[in-house]
């Protein structure tokens, strides 16, 4: 994320609690547990599934402090490979990370935990730069039983296009059928929308439907905090009785690998999540970041428009998040770049929070240039 003087952003309310944790002489540098500090794992769930969440009440969830999104997904995937013998994982074509294939991060993650069938299903249909559901729908209809298929809770990385809900109960029905294994990727809770409950709703409804899932949570981007890599891994079973069990395969897992999670942003974000009125004004902050990003939205598709630029723009407003998926080529992309010094990636993603009030005329005129004068072969 970026201000509109193209300038990271401290959250004021985590300079505040920062703060404070530098003038508390009680606080130390002793290590957290193996599976991390417990206010801020438990407070993190609660964030994810909402506090009065029957999966929550009836004591059927459990969380791991992890590295960030990318550590979540790992010790998920440790743990369905070599604990629960799962070997196919499925991920959206496109997902996130770089080209070519075998660096799209869900792909590389599940692969170095032993996974030995990585496949894709449709997600993005270029044609209509939206949601290629019927698709999605049949691939994962071929899905084998006790597959793993890896969701992105909102605001997909990188096409921002997200399925309605009326689509995730289709997708959920069809997970029940065929008896497979839900994973959300949660990188953007409240960031995408502003609504911490509304982006958070696919994950609940599953919940609701009594899945067996994991989701991952990335503190990153909605607290601001990307070099403290702070994540928590929230797993969802029907007996409260696995989960005793289950936390010492995972302690074992943890140990093998990193050991031991890091503490200051785990302070931060659990002081936060759990003291009301912080909890307000850090709301407040994730809804002047998404609001800004839609505000950039509309900026360019109204002056793409204004500009008679080719093609249909409603697609920059339709999507959510930090990304847009353009629909420009890779050769329009480079003449970007060339040209105007406006840096997308050859898959026509771009970084919705690198638009401000100063720039988007230029990136607009520049995008227009690249469709009249570029073309897409």
């Amino acid at each position: 994320y970026r201000t509109d003087e193209g300038k990271p952003w401290v959250l004021p309310v985590v300079r505040k609690v920062e703060a404070e944790l530098a003038s508390d002489m009680s606080l130390n540098h002793e290590y957290l547990p193996i599976l991390g500090m417990e206010a801020f794992t438990t407070a993190a769930a609660k964030m994810l599934l909402g506090a009065s969440h029957p999966a929550i009440t009836e004591g059927r969830v459990t969380s791991v402090q992890s590295l960030s999104g990318t550590g979540g997904l790992r010790v998920a995937a440790d743990f369905l490979c070599r604990v629960l013998k799962y070997n196919t994982a499925y991920y959206s074509s496109p997902t996130w990370g770089q080209n070519p294939l075998q660096y799209w991060n869900h792909r590389l993650i599940f692969s170095d935990a032993g996974f030995t069938e990585l496949r894709q299903y449709r997600y993005w249909d270029a044609a209509t730069r939206g949601l290629n559901f019927d698709g999605m729908i049949e691939d994962l209809t071929n899905a084998p039983e006790n597959s793993v298929i890896i969701f992105h809770a909102c605001a997909h990385n990188p096409t921002g296009v997200d399925p309605t809900q009326d689509q995730w109960k289709k997708i959920a029905d069809l997970v029940e059928e065929k008896k497979l294994f839900p994973l959300f990727d949660s990188a953007y809770q409240g960031f995408a929308s502003g609504d911490l409950d509304n982006d958070a709703w696919a994950v609940r409804y599953f919940a609701e439907r009594g899945f067996e899932m994991m989701g991952t949570q990335s503190f990153s981007k909605n607290f601001g905090l990307y070099n403290e890599r702070i994540g928590n891994l929230m797993i969802v079973v029907k007996d409260p009785a696995c989960i005793t069990p289950m936390r010492s395969q995972l302690t074992l897992l943890v140990r093998g690998s990193y050991s031991n999670p890091p503490c200051h942003g785990a302070r931060v974000v659990s002081r936060v999540l759990n003291d009301p009125a912080l909890f307000e004004e850090w709301k407040d902050c994730i809804r002047t970041m998404s609001g800004r990003i839609i505000e950039m939205r509309k900026g360019l598709r109204e002056r793409l428009e204004k500009l008679g630029t080719p093609g249909k723009w409603d697609h920059i407003t339709a999507q959510i998040g930090m990304f847009s998926f353009t629909g420009l080529s890779a050769e329009q992309a480079k003449f970007l770049c060339d040209k105007y010094h406006v840096f997308i990636l050859s898959n026509g993603r771009i970084n919705m929070c690198g638009i401000t009030t100063g720039n988007i005329d230029h990136v607009a005129e520049a995008i227009n240039d690249a469709v009249c004068n570029v073309s897409k072969a």
